[in-house]
């Protein structure tokens, strides 16, 4: 399970959506949780879905790949859904002593399944399609204005592509250890809930002194090619917003008054 999280991954490639400016798809991915949130039926869902699928296809992404970072939630999205399922009130389908099944229940369990995906496809696709550099610039570029009131906008770029990226570093490392620990006999698979929770615990230890361990070697790379934060440094390749960016912007336009139209129809 640990190897089907797929947050902070880059796919390389030469796509239309590769070369999109990262500001824009930072602001897309941004927008598009909104979106989630703000659709009413299933209709504005199946358009959205289309939408993300010709994004998916445009990337020349793998399908197997989306699906794969959907794998570990699984066990959260279903449980969420049964949470609303059983504990929304309206419309009884099935009664049984204190069980209850509504037809709101069940509407809005498929809305929380469906949020979830798209919420976990849209941020996959920002991370698989951008590279660590980009993503590090196009944080920089958005949070530039705030600099005026103070705000270190190179350095809460630098730290959050840095989280982002060591993500599926801090994922192998545990595999490596939950590995090393299985063949000296732990066992993680069997028991309940609980005592798979329980098993865990030894793997903190060595995953934190493997966090540090990697911290301090990134820190020192960095003073030795004389990193000092923000000031004073130069890019290399300057971010431009091309025709592609405006398109993107204006298909995602009407991708929104669709569906705000959606809801009001139907």
């Amino acid at each position: 399970m640990i190897r089907d999280i797929t947050l902070g991954q880059y796919y390389p490639g030469q796509s239309v959506i590769h070369k999109m400016d990262a500001r824009i798809k930072i602001l897309l991915s941004l927008a598009l949780m909104v979106v989630v949130f703000i659709i009413g039926n299933f209709a504005g869902y199946g358009v959205l879905a289309i939408f993300l699928a010709l994004v998916i296809r445009l990337s020349k992404i793998p399908f197997k790949f989306m699906v794969k970072g959907i794998r570990p939630l699984l066990f959260f999205i279903i449980f969420t859904s049964i949470l609303n399922i059983f504990l929304t009130s309206g419309t009884p389908i099935v009664e049984l002593g204190f069980i209850k099944i509504t037809y709101e229940g069940l509407r809005y369990g498929a809305f929380m399944i469906l949020r979830i995906v798209f919420l976990v496809m849209g941020t996959s696709l920002l991370t698989y399609t951008t590279s660590p550099i980009q993503l590090t610039d196009g944080i920089e570029a958005l949070l530039r204005p705030f600099t005026k009131i103070g705000v270190p906008a190179h350095e809460l770029a630098m730290m959050m592509s840095i989280a982002l990226r060591f993500i599926p570093t801090l994922l192998e490392e545990t595999e490596k250890i939950m590995k090393a620990q299985t063949a000296r006999g732990a066992d993680f698979e069997s028991g309940n809930i609980v005592k798979r929770a329980k098993a865990l615990v030894p793997l903190l230890v060595p995953l934190f002194i493997g966090s540090f361990r990697r911290a301090d070697e990134l820190a020192t790379a960095m003073e030795c090619r004389c990193y000092h934060g923000g000031e004073g440094r130069t890019k290399l390749h300057q971010p431009k917003v091309c025709r592609r960016d405006w398109i993107a912007v204006l298909v995602f336009v009407l991708l929104t008054l669709a569906v705000v139209m959606m809801n009001i129809v139907f």
